[in-house]
């Protein structure tokens, strides 16, 4: 039976919005659809320069999304107030600096685990579930318990990179990460680059896998499919 959640990230949707000004194409409405479509959960990730998804557009879509709201970001102090202002579902803890394209790392939760606890301490007064991005290291994993975080998140960009070379290789460090997880009873999500390509290998092979948060690929398969047939074909790679 399928237990993992698909959240889509929005953000390339405000990409294109911004590229030309206006309201074209709608985020709110794309957001809407999604859920309409089977979605479970919507994803943002505000960057402090506002290149895609702008505050304006957390607050907005935190009155509309009905599935679970997801903030991701770097915690920097404005960062913080907003996810404490608008208290989404669930906010998944970022290390990129302020200047990076995308996400390309997880946390060092050994160097970083007091600073990370005390942040998490807050969102947890809040009632606000929290997950912590982390490279497939069970010593990352294991790390992070300390930290009192409700679930990591498995940067799976590696695993993406090498599935169509070895799939069984490609998976091997996040399973043992995964098998980590459930011991320590941390919850588990994962995203970046899984597509229609890996991501029915991946959920059948990683344990207790909660959500996977899914954008650049899912957008760019919706030019060509359609947005309704692309959340269809991606939660029927999750049924397993």
């Amino acid at each position: 039976m399928k237990t993992t959640r698909l959240s889509v990230n929005v953000n390339k949707i405000a990409t294109l919005r911004n590229a030309r000004g206006g309201n074209m194409p709608d985020l709110l409405q794309v957001a809407k659809d999604c859920e309409h479509f089977g979605a479970e959960g919507i994803t943002v990730h505000p960057r402090p320069d506002e290149r895609h998804i702008r505050y304006a557009d957390v607050y907005a879509l935190k009155e509309l999304v009905t599935t679970e709201f997801n903030i991701e970001g770097y915690p920097s102090d404005k960062f913080i107030n907003l996810v404490l202002d608008v208290k989404p579902t669930q906010v998944t803890l970022v290390p990129d600096p302020p200047e990076a394209l995308t996400s390309n790392a997880g946390w060092d939760t050994v160097a970083h685990g007091e600073f990370l606890k005390n942040i998490i301490g807050r969102f947890h007064d809040h009632g606000i579930r929290t997950s912590i991005f982390v490279n497939p290291d069970p010593k990352m994993v294991e790390a992070a318990k300390p930290t009192g975080t409700d679930r990591v998140e498995l940067y799976t960009e590696g695993y993406a990179a090498n599935y169509l070379k070895n799939p069984a290789a490609a998976i091997a460090d996040y399973s043992r990460a995964a098998e980590t997880a459930v011991q320590l009873g941390i919850g588990l999500n994962a995203g970046h680059d899984l597509s229609l390509v890996n991501l029915n290998f991946f959920a059948k092979n990683i344990p207790n896998l909660l959500e996977v948060s899914i954008g650049h690929a899912l957008i760019c398969d919706a030019l060509y499919l359609g947005l309704k047939e692309t959340i269809s074909r991606y939660l029927k790679e999750l049924e397993i």
